[in-house]
């Protein structure tokens, strides 16, 4: 593999920002090999824990027909969905998003998620497998700019709104199939 010929320094000047922390930095140095040292922001926590731009995958969410004046009504119960918190096994709550109203008038996206067959058939044929960290992936596809009021929740003291996509919403998994697509 060719590396970019970028100095560990010049490296360090162009990605890491004055205000993280230097200990990151070192402690990401002893652990990732010298040659991979051009890459050390894929391994910095507090690069990894900001949002990310919006591209072209980002979840949208389409209104069935005439009914968008209605879910966009301030006033109607279906703009703010409730929130409902769910026991956990361990005894904690799950905080949950009810979207079952709004998802009713959300246009249904047909985009193609591999049928469980399909995979099946292929990965019988392959001998060399690759293994992808997704771990919390699904929650770094952004919301449309101009979606983010349909993902509105209440709350007892105030409303918010997703910036990234969360669970539950119609299309989430053909949106997440689609940047798996566009990035591979």
């Amino acid at each position: 593999m060719d590396l970019p010929p970028l100095s560990f320094h010049a490296y360090l000047e162009k990605q890491w920002d004055d205000e993280e922390v230097p200990e990151e930095i070192e402690t990401v140095l002893k652990v990732v090999l010298p040659t991979y040292h051009c890459y050390l922001d894929v391994f910095s926590k507090v690069k990894t824990e900001k949002l990310l731009p919006h591209c072209a995958c980002d979840h949208h969410i389409e209104i069935k027909g005439l009914h968008h004046q209605l879910v966009l009504s301030t006033h109607n119960q279906i703009k703010r969905a409730p929130v409902l918190f769910v026991k956990k096994k361990d005894g904690g709550l799950h905080f949950c998003v009810d979207y079952h109203k709004r998802n009713a008038f959300i246009r249904k996206n047909r985009y193609p998620v591999p049928p469980i067959k399909q995979l099946l058939t292929i990965f019988n044929e392959s001998t060399i497998f690759s293994k992808i960290d997704l771990h919390d992936a699904y929650n770094l596809l952004g919301i449309k700019e101009r979606d983010g009021n349909l993902t509105e929740f209440r709350t007892k003291y105030a409303s918010y709104e997703y910036l990234m996509m969360p669970f539950a919403l119609t299309n989430d998994p053909a949106s997440f199939q689609n940047l798996v697509n566009y990035i591979f």
